[in-house]
């Protein structure tokens, strides 16, 4: 993933770690939890993008996460810039954001939504790969039998995020 837009960052403690937030002028273009698989490499090491903790979207975003882990915010409203995927990371994506909070769906489920029912394995790459974890919610993508599976994130917090979300499911920590 190549980001070109000027970006800015912040960081937000929340009751999971510590994430890092990015956006560009369009919106939220990137959201992870540190040590993160596929962390762009702008952040790996000294961060190239600079910290903006005034930005207007940055701050929306920290203030619906905080009402997020409080239980209070069902739903995620800010503008997201997801120009940097492809074509199909982007109707994966977009797919993703149709599942509601305490709902779950599994990667056969997203390929056929996206009208791709033999792109499961290709799913499952864009579904790591999303740039913008728990507003993007692939935290709710689930093995065939229900299982947790795969998180860049770690299982660790998929779980929490589940539970948080009040999901029962297969396996759970």
């Amino acid at each position: 993933m190549k980001f070109s837009n000027p970006i800015v960052q912040t960081r937000y403690e929340s009751p999971l770690g510590s994430i890092i937030i990015a956006a560009t002028a369009e919106g939220l273009a990137g959201l992870w939890f540190d040590g993160q698989r596929h962390l762009p490499a702008e952040l790996v090491g000294p961060a190239v993008w600079p910290s903006d903790p005034e930005h207007p979207v940055l701050k929306e975003v920290i203030r619906q996460l905080s009402e997020y882990f409080a239980g209070q915010r069902i739903e995620f409203d800010v503008p997201l810039d997801l120009a940097y995927g492809t074509a199909f990371q982007q109707s994966v994506w977009q797919a993703l954001l149709k599942i509601p909070q305490g709902g779950t769906a599994s990667y056969s489920e997203v390929s056929a939504r996206i009208g791709k029912p033999a792109a499961v394995r290709a799913v499952g790459a864009a579904v790591g790969r999303n740039p913008v974890s728990i507003i993007v919610p692939c935290h709710r993508v689930m093995g065939a039998n229900g299982s947790l599976t795969g998180y860049a994130g770690g299982l660790e917090r998929k779980s929490a995020l589940l539970k948080l979300e009040g999901v029962r499911f297969e396996g759970a920590m």
